[in-house]
């Protein structure tokens, strides 16, 4: 089974935009594995809460990327 696992920043997409992203993944995968793989493709899309991830040592943030 394919499986994706994205992590976006929270509140960043609509429901619309989510379910283009996984559709767009799911694409993906099926364009590589062929068509029987759709049906088993899994994408889960996490939101990370503001100062949830860092970079290099540091803490990213809505302002430190530009989202504020």
């Amino acid at each position: 089974m394919p499986f994706a696992n994205l992590k976006v920043p929270a509140d960043t997409l609509t429901p619309e935009s989510k379910k283009k992203l996984i559709d767009a993944v799911t694409d993906a995968y099926v364009g590589v594995y062929g068509e029987r793989a759709r049906a088993t493709t899994l994408v889960l899309v996490d939101e990370v809460a503001d100062g949830g991830w860092g970079l290099g040592g540091n803490v990213l943030t809505a302002e430190m990327l530009g989202r504020s």
